[in-house]
């Protein structure tokens, strides 16, 4: 089968699988290119409220597969680069699940999302030092707003892999979980996020990754929307809340 990225929704809960299992599921240019489309497609449904990464098999993602990236590094770079801004971008939560190797591109991709989970015996690691390349300014600084200076510089000066657990300490990743227990933990983790507030978790989105300028535009969200009230009276009734807000199509 050729290397590709497939997804399905179960549950409101959209995951993406990166196939390539040959090589570590590196990323083809063919999949880098693939993976802003698709997570549009996937931001316009309104039925998915969540979206889960990971990969085929026992690995997460390898980087790169430099065989298939034509032409310059630096084109190569920006396929890359565009793949990880979609996904950092994808307006609704976001989770990696990591198996074995999370590396250079993968370890790109598992940044852009709002969380990571791994598995014991995951490895990360952030190698351009090993091939002489520029790590692009945008993914250091959302690297560096993971993990901080020190350990961004480790990763980026040594290109050296790190188990999760040190992953685990540096802020890398959220969680660590034993052998066999990931998927039952992303299964947990996802339900819980689609059945809190759309509108909190969006604002919060915004505001997280830097955008501080849209107090107004969700203070009318909020008025004009039902979750607020919906989320006192629930606690009050002592039941769950029913949201009912979801993302506009403009965003």
């Amino acid at each position: 089968m050729e290397p590709h990225l497939s997804h399905r929704v179960v549950d409101s809960v959209a995951t993406v699988v990166v196939h390539h299992p040959a090589k570590r599921n590196a990323m083809t240019a063919a999949m880098w290119r693939s993976l802003p489309p698709l997570l549009e497609k996937l931001a316009a449904d309104t039925g998915v409220r969540a979206l889960v990464l990971t990969g085929e098999g026992g690995t997460f993602c390898a980087g790169a597969d430099i065989s298939t990236l034509q032409g310059s590094p630096r084109q190569a770079q920006d396929l890359a680069v565009a793949a990880e801004e979609a996904l950092a971008s994808f307006p609704k939560p976001t989770l990696a699940a990591v198996r074995g190797h999370c590396v250079g591109g993968g370890a790109q991709l598992a940044a852009a999302c709002d969380l990571r989970l791994a598995e014991e015996g995951a490895l990360f690691g952030v190698t351009p030092a090993r091939l002489g390349i520029v790590y692009p300014a945008s993914s250091t600084r959302r690297l560096v707003s993971l993990v901080g200076p020190a350990t961004a510089k480790y990763l980026l000066f040594t290109g050296e892999l790190i188990d999760a657990r040190r992953a685990l300490r540096t802020g890398l990743v959220d969680e660590v979980l034993p052998a066999g227990r990931l998927d039952e933990r992303v299964a947990e983790l996802t339900r819980i996020l689609v059945s809190r507030s759309q509108l909190t978790q969006a604002a919060a989105k915004e505001f997280v990754n830097g955008r501080t300028d849209r107090d107004a535009y969700w203070a009318a969200q909020a008025a004009a929307g039902g979750d607020t009230a919906e989320g006192v009276t629930a606690f009050l009734e002592r039941r769950p809340p029913r949201f009912t807000w979801s993302l506009p199509a403009s965003g």
